[in-house]
């Protein structure tokens, strides 16, 4: 492997450091005290002699932090660093005569005038003056021990006593340059910066807040069930039929079994037969897998929230899913209001509810619903739809309605009332004979939820996989397969019950305002790296 000029000089640091006794790579704990932006945030001024202020931070507290070098500005004898730890970065003072040593340092030659084989305090400092000066570089992890105050400038920093290596960086980050706020030098490439997410989150302003706010988009979610008294449970990801939803799966093999099994592409007809079982209600937030295509707004796996609740309706959904949103938009950004791109979405109930085919008629003019299947094929070749050939009523309508409408709803919209034949495991419409009880929402122009009042009829249910396998004959690869073991769940008995599953790496791309689900994902799906 050859190695660039500068890690060729911090490795060289990393041998000098041992030669010199100190352990780049050390094994104790180290306890930290304080955080940056926690200090900087409750920091109170305390003049000398004055008696402790009741403020957890002020001038003279002590204080142990620890994080990345991130900056260092050497000015003779007293110096200047900038530390990043989990929370931000804040500023460190460095006089070489304050330093103290650690008790346990020990020099790299035996002493004729110390027993311990330790040199002399004063050369001891200058020893580790060469350690912070010289073999210390950007990236490198450091404990600081000392005390918080305001320099001259007013910037609350702290001022070190104490100074340990913990972890030596042998290969340096590239350095983001700002101006404006915006970076206009650095770590930018994106297939760089998803690849190596490391260091897109230790150099780029603002990565880590949206993986932050993702994490409190599951923690409100959570938050929002569990009071309700649904409980969490877990589901196979390994099935041995790709059932919940129409989509191309992962196929793998089980050596033991000997048998063909498949990344699950939804939870449904597991978390379903828990309701037949006796919960109330179950959820399960976990990954998901496709074998489709990759862009801005898919990934082959994904995160899903799945919700199944007893003696509950689509009506009663749709009113659920809107306070959920409104309280996790609240959470996430501390309004119901979300800028994305050039829109401003608002999270707060109710939203409009719109049944599909008066969706398609309201952007197109067209009424789809007295059209047969051919004036409908040819409907949807006119809009673009290639390969309508092996497309059923369903099907076709979907499409139209993708081409049509989908992104013109900006705001959040329920789309409701969905054909029978594109909805297989939902109940059918209580007054609109053909449809279902169904919804999805639309928000920013993209499907983020997925709904139904459950269809609990095991007669119904096992006649709607009979006509996905017809489709399945005529070339439709995403069409479901007969799962008989649901069925015979069903059989036993299901309540009345509602289901909603919600794309959370899609809830991430709204509630955050980013503009792919690459930049909300922390290890998206790429191409293997080139050697």
């Amino acid at each position: 492997m050859e190695l660039s000029e500068q890690e060729q000089v911090r490795r060289q640091s990393l041998q000098t450091m041992r030669e010199m006794g100190i352990d780049p790579y050390p094994a104790a704990e180290y306890v930290v005290t304080g955080y940056s932006t926690e200090i900087k945030a409750a920091f109170v001024d305390r003049e000398e002699g004055a008696p402790e202020p009741e403020a957890e931070w002020y001038t003279g507290k002590p204080v142990r932090i620890a994080g990345r070098l991130m900056s260092k500005r050497i000015m003779g004898k007293a110096s200047f660093i900038e530390v990043q730890d989990s929370k931000g970065r804040i500023q460190v003072y460095v006089s070489r005569d304050d330093i103290q040593l650690p008790e346990d340092a020990e020099a790299p030659v035996a002493d004729a005038n110390d027993p311990n084989g330790r040199v002399p305090a004063e050369a001891l400092r200058q020893m580790y003056n060469v350690v912070f000066k010289k073999l210390l570089d950007i990236g490198d992890f450091i404990g600081i021990e000392g005390f918080v105050f305001r320099t001259q400038m007013g910037e609350i920093s702290v001022h070190a006593k104490k100074l340990t290596v913990l972890a030596k960086s042998i290969r340096p980050l590239p350095i983001v340059k700002y101006k404006d706020g915006v970076a206009y030098d650095g770590f930018n490439d994106p297939e760089q910066r998803y690849r190596q997410r490391y260091v897109d989150l230790v150099v780029n302003e603002g990565v880590k807040d949206t993986f932050l706010k993702r994490a409190t988009i599951l923690r409100t979610m959570r938050q929002v069930f569990d009071e309700a008294g649904y409980t969490e449970v877990e589901t196979p990801i390994l099935q041995a039929i790709a059932g919940g939803a129409s989509a191309r799966p992962f196929i793998t093999h089980h050596n033991t079994l000997d048998v063909d099994m498949y990344l699950r592409i939804a939870t449904e007809l597991y978390l379903k037969r828990l309701i037949v079982g006796g919960f109330e209600g179950v959820y399960e937030i976990g990954r998901n897998f496709r074998n489709e295509g990759m862009d801005r707004s898919h990934n082959p796996e994904f995160t899903c929230m799945e919700l199944y609740v007893q003696y509950k309706d689509y009506n009663w959904m749709m009113g659920f899913t809107e306070q959920l949103l409104e309280k996790i938009a609240i959470a996430v950004n501390g309004t119901t209001k979300v800028q994305i791109g050039d829109h401003e979405v608002d999270f707060k109930a109710p939203y409009r509810r719109l049944p599909i085919l008066d969706a398609i008629k309201e952007q197109t003019g067209k009424d789809v619903a007295s059209m047969n299947e051919d004036e409908l094929r040819a409907f949807a070749k006119s809009l673009g739809v290639e390969d309508t050939e092996h497309m059923g009523k369903g099907k076709l309508i979907d499409e139209i309605f993708g081409e049509t409408c989908e992104g013109q709803f900006i705001q959040p919209t329920f789309i409701t009332d969905y054909p029978v034949e594109m909805s297989p495991l939902t109940k059918m419409h209580r007054s609109k004979p053909g449809l279902t009880e169904r919804f999805e929402l639309m928000v920013n122009g993209k499907e983020l939820a997925n709904a139904y009042s459950e269809l609990n009829d095991p007669l119904d249910q096992y006649e709607r996989f009979v006509e996905q396998m017809k489709l399945a004959a005529k070339g439709d690869d995403e069409a479901m397969v007969i799962d008989h073991d649901f069925v015979r769940a069903l059989e036993y008995g299901m309540p009345p019950t509602s289901g909603i599953g919600i794309g959370i790496d899609r809830l991430a791309i709204l509630m955050t305002g980013q503009p792919t689900i690459q930049e909300v994902l922390l290890f998206p799906t790429m191409k293997p790296e080139a050697k």
